[in-house]
């Protein structure tokens, strides 16, 4: 089958790691015979700048013409760019691991956790208004936003190490969160094999820090999930290794976690593990969506490769200690694939 991948370079750093991670899917297309037909697609500040819109109708069309959407990071424009496709494509779950990696400095050598977060309510909604010098804003939270993200989480969880624990604040906010943990607590009930717990988030955050391994999948609400989620990649070794997924039923759309850095832009020293691991969650995506084993192995391969690269170390961007470029360190994941391929 051949995938068309709208590709949204982004702002800042978004460009030099479109260009590492497109290395490494060309030797995928090499190495395993995967077709991919990859479209520019233009949004973010220098699009503003150029079209004065940050997310065109044109580029609304490629995404709808296409299978799904590998994106780099967004300056300014962010909330006029991800949060409007994540409401206009209902990308419900955004899906952020954190995995100890080698020769990464991390809390703990052993931490493996998914944090799913409801990707369409809360706060982040917008709206907000101001009146007479008093700012308001209304936090949505509905049973089945909460009902449909519990039970990605718990979906996700058979596959893995079978826990979650639901991050609320009931406690003080007991009718959103109230209704949030509520409808937690009645999804648990369909899934006896997963082990269910709850935590206030406060607590959570803490446990972050204190113990990230006992963590295996976090479900939680969308303001919360973006600040633990970025808490999370720190604690495994910075947000330039941290990919990001939102996932609706039909479409789903995969980029960094972190902003576009524009401090080193142009500078070619920004890691681009970050987009290249997002790219591996979109071939996992596409294999579970087009039932294809081949996007299957191409995501192994691509996780394999990275972790082989970290082990070596012998080419790594600054923020992991090396002295190598940006596209340096994707074509050498790209030739790792290549060994593993042929031993």
């Amino acid at each position: 089958m051949r995938y068309r991948i709208a590709l949204i370079r982004g702002d800042g750093i978004g460009p030099e790691q479109a260009e590492a991670t497109l290395l490494v899917l060309s030797k995928l297309e090499e190495l395993l015979g995967l077709e991919l037909e990859m479209v520019d697609a233009e949004a973010g500040d220098g699009c503003m700048r150029k079209t004065g819109t940050p997310l065109p109708d044109e580029t609304i069309k490629i995404l709808k013409d296409s299978h799904a959407c590998l994106k780099g990071p967004v300056g300014e424009t962010a909330a006029d760019v991800i949060v409007r496709l994540r409401q206009m494509f209902d990308l419900y779950a955004n899906v952020r691991p954190a995995r100890s990696l080698p020769n990464v400095p991390a809390l703990k050598p052993n931490i493996d956790l998914v944090i799913v977060r409801e990707n369409t309510e809360d706060l982040y909604k917008g709206y907000e208004w101001e009146v007479n010098g008093v700012a308001i804003g209304i936090r949505l939270i509905t049973r089945r936003g909460c009902e449909r993200i519990a039970r990605y989480a718990f979906e996700l969880a058979r596959r893995r190490r079978r826990r979650v624990v639901a991050v609320h604040k009931a406690n003080v906010m007991r009718i959103t969160c109230g209704l949030f943990a509520k409808t937690c607590r009645e999804v648990s009930k369909d899934y006896p094999d997963v082990a269910y717990s709850e935590m206030y988030v406060d607590a959570a955050a803490m446990d972050l820090i204190r113990r990230p391994e006992q963590f295996d999948v976090i479900v939680t609400t969308n303001m919360f999930g973006d600040i633990l989620s970025d808490e999370a990649a720190q604690v495994v070794g910075g947000l330039g290794l941290a990919p990001a997924a939102n996932i609706g039923d039909k479409y789903a759309i995969f980029e960094p976690v972190h902003g576009c850095a524009p401090d080193i832009a142009g500078k070619g020293v920004a890691n681009p593990i970050s987009m290249i691991l997002s790219a591996a969650m979109m071939l996992e995506w596409l294999a579970a969506r087009y039932g294809d084993v081949r996007c299957l192995d191409a995501s192994k391969l691509v996780n394999e490769a990275v972790v082989r690269t970290l082990e070596e170390g012998e080419v790594l961007t600054p923020d992991l200690g090396g002295r190598a470029k940006t596209i340096e360190l994707g074509a050498r994941i790209a030739s790792m694939m290549e060994e593993i391929r042929r031993a």
